[in-house]
Order: C-alpha cells, then sequence, then structure tokens
C-alpha cells in the first residue's frame, strides 16, 4: 500500500512539474511562429497575414468561464485592430484527454456557432503553449513584426475587468496596439494573467 502511494505521489509530482516546467514569455523575447490546423482545417502561422504589423496572440478555449467571459471581446479585439494591422490569433491549450469538451471537433462546433473571425487553432501535444509559456485561459501576447523578427511586446490579461461590468476598466490590450502604432514602446508590458488554469492530462 504504501508502495502504491509513493508511486501516486511521484506521478503527481512529475505531472506538476510538467505543467509548470515552461516558462512564460515576456516582453523583448522572440515569439515562436507555429504552423497549426484551424477550424477550417487548414494550417495558420504568422505567415499567414502577409500585411499584418504584428498580432494579438490569444491562448483560449472551449471551457474556462474566464474564457466564455471574455469571448466577445476578444472577438472585438480583432474586429477593431486586425484592418490596423493586429489580427487575432486564438489556440486552445487544453489537452482534449484532460478537457474533453475541448477536442478539435468541438473547437469547430462552438467557432462555427458563435461566427468567430479569427483563427482558433488546436495546439497538438501543448508544444506552442509550452514554448510561450502560456498558464490560463484567457492569457494574451501582443507581438509586434520587426526587421530583426517577431517580437514579445506585452504578456498579460486583455483587461482588468473579469467580470466585465466595470466602464472604468483599463484595457491593456488596446492600450498597448495603441502605444506600438504611435511608434512608442507600451508603459505597461506585463500583467497578472486572469482565467482557468491550462488542462493536461496526466502523466503514466
Amino acid at each position: 500500500m504504501k508502495k502504491i502511494i509513493l508511486l501516486l505521489a511521484l506521478a503527481f509530482s512529475a505531472f506538476l512539474s510538467h505543467a509548470q516546467n515552461a516558462v512564460t514569455l515576456k516582453a523583448g523575447d522572440a515569439a515562436p511562429d507555429f504552423k497549426l490546423k484551424n477550424v477550417d482545417n487548414k494550417e495558420v502561422s504568422f505567415g499567414t497575414f502577409k500585411d499584418a504589423k504584428g498580432y494579438i496572440v490569444v491562448f483560449t478555449c472551449n471551457t474556462c468561464p474566464y474564457a466564455i467571459g471574455y469571448e466577445k471581446r476578444i472577438i472585438d479585439l480583432d474586429k477593431k485592430f486586425k484592418p490596423q494591422g493586429y489580427p487575432v490569433i486564438a489556440i486552445n491549450p487544453n489537452d482534449p484527454e484532460a478537457s474533453t469538451a475541448d477536442t478539435f471537433a468541438k473547437m469547430q462546433d462552438l467557432a462555427k456557432d458563435k461566427k468567430y473571425p479569427f483563427p482558433y487553432l488546436f495546439d497538438p501535444g501543448q508544444k506552442i503553449t509550452d514554448e510561450y509559456g502560456a498558464k490560463r485561459t484567457p492569457h494574451i501576447f501582443i507581438v509586434s513584426k520587426t526587421a530583426k523578427g517577431n517580437v514579445v511586446e506585452y504578456v498579460g490579461a486583455i483587461d482588468n475587468d473579469p467580470e466585465g461590468n466595470n466602464p472604468q476598466k483599463i484595457k491593456y490590450a488596446e492600450d498597448v496596439i495603441a502605444s506600438l502604432k504611435s511608434g512608442q514602446k507600451p508603459a505597461i508590458t506585463q500583467t497578472k494573467e486572469i482565467g482557468c488554469t491550462v488542462k493536461r492530462k496526466a502523466k503514466a
């Protein structure tokens, strides 16, 4: 019995270690490119958006109440800023075995139902999730396209109003893009992400 408990404890420890190993990118870091399957079955990367000046990369999902609460705000970000050169690219970081409502088929259903105007990408094995160090849903990374490559400018929350009822909210994402468009560095480059933890399957 003690041996079984010890094995379970070791397995759980290994799982937690894996879940916490990825270091979250920060402002100034290179933003890793990717080629992930969109809900329309086409692959999407940064290069898909030839005329982009930057990107709003959002790790979000079908299931988290925070992600659901921010859904319209994410849609609104894309509608406002894609014409200005900053499209939203959404990535689902949850493992579909650990979160069965986050399968690719259910991502397709949600995107169709909500008429997502942006790509909603599946991340098999959570590779890109780990490269960015995304911890929660939603977790946002605003990226600039520069002569030296894609660079992270801001990491954290979309705003400081997860309940969606504060008209005086600080719109972090919008403020960052406004700064970038004016040729300035953002005054705030990192905030605490607000949301549910990324769901991972237990390691054998």
